[in-house]
């Protein structure tokens, strides 16, 4: 890891370089996304999609600056570097309406699949950008991992369709997005990187939902989940970026994989999907890559 990363953060603040650190909130800023794609699912019963998207990001964006109003940090929501921070939300505004499109045109389990390429992807990298290597066991982690991934899913065989391709070019960008987190990471606050994908994201969810068809209306108990994500989608966010500043992006990224398991045991208390025993099999090969991805 570079030495200034020892120094401060964009708003002064030490920050201790630690991988294990790292790697321990991303995991939960993993738990917390896979909790908010919960909601998701909870409100696509009676609402588009799209819609849903576009409720909870506002919600995220609203609350978020309510919070900085009532707190006086406002200032703390501008970024010091708008191209780079506008550069990321881009990226992940485009990441997420490709993700999208290939969840329509393909099984779940095979779009989720080639999205979790993105480990790998930032690993490569990594390298390039940044100058971080990946130890050899680091990288057999990394593989063991998204085999594990595999066994997990256990995907089809799907023809191939533009909906493989968008949800590549979907681990692309998200790859691309936290390549770019990390470099940023020194200049700006969390809350201006939390605040700037919100800002850009709010728009582009809306112009989707409003293309895609008829909107439909809101009871109370969606304006209840709709700020629940919001909540959710903030902590979540924050999380992402507090861990790649202070672990490497190759050996943080990895921990994505877990979202396999966050995603397994919602089903089960949520929605009583029964774990199935590949399921069960991919996750403790996942736990076993997490180990070797730290060693």
């Amino acid at each position: 890891m570079s030495a200034e990363a020892s120094v401060a953060s964009g708003d002064g603040t030490p920050v201790v370089p630690s991988n294990g650190k790292g790697a321990l909130i991303v995991l939960v800023a993993f738990f917390v996304f896979s909790a908010t794609d919960a909601i998701v699912k909870i409100m696509a019963g009676t609402i588009p999609a799209p819609q849903v998207t576009f409720l909870i990001t506002l919600a995220a964006l609203i609350l978020l600056l309510v919070h900085a109003l009532v707190t006086g940090r406002v200032r703390r929501l501008i970024p010091r570097q708008p191209s780079l921070a506008f550069w990321r939300a881009l990226l992940l505004a485009l990441d997420t309406l490709l993700i999208h499109y290939a969840f329509a045109k393909l099984p779940m389990a095979e779009a989720y699949l080639i999205a979790f390429l993105t480990p790998i992807l930032v690993a490569m990298l990594s390298f390039v950008f940044l100058g971080e290597r990946l130890s050899r066991i680091g990288w057999v982690g990394v593989l063991v991992g998204f085999a594990g991934v595999a066994v997990a899913l256990k995907p089809g065989a799907a023809p191939l369709n533009l909906g493989h391709l968008a949800a590549f070019a979907s681990a692309v960008l998200f790859s691309l997005s936290l390549i770019l987190l990390r470099r940023t990471k020194l200049a700006e606050t969390d809350e201006a990187l939390v605040a700037s994908l919100l800002v850009v994201m709010t728009p582009v969810a809306f112009a989707v939902a409003t293309i895609s068809g008829e909107l439909a209306p809101l009871g109370r108990s969606d304006l209840g989940f709709a700020l629940a994500g919001g909540v959710l989608m903030i902590v979540g966010n924050a999380l992402l970026v507090r861990a790649f500043r202070v672990g490497e992006a190759s050996v943080v990224a990895p921990f994505q994989y877990s979202q396999i398991i966050w995603g397994c045991l919602y089903s089960l208390f949520l929605f009583s999907t029964p774990i199935e025993m590949h399921t069960l099999i991919g996750a403790a090969i996942i736990i076993f890559s997490s180990w070797l991805v730290l060693k």
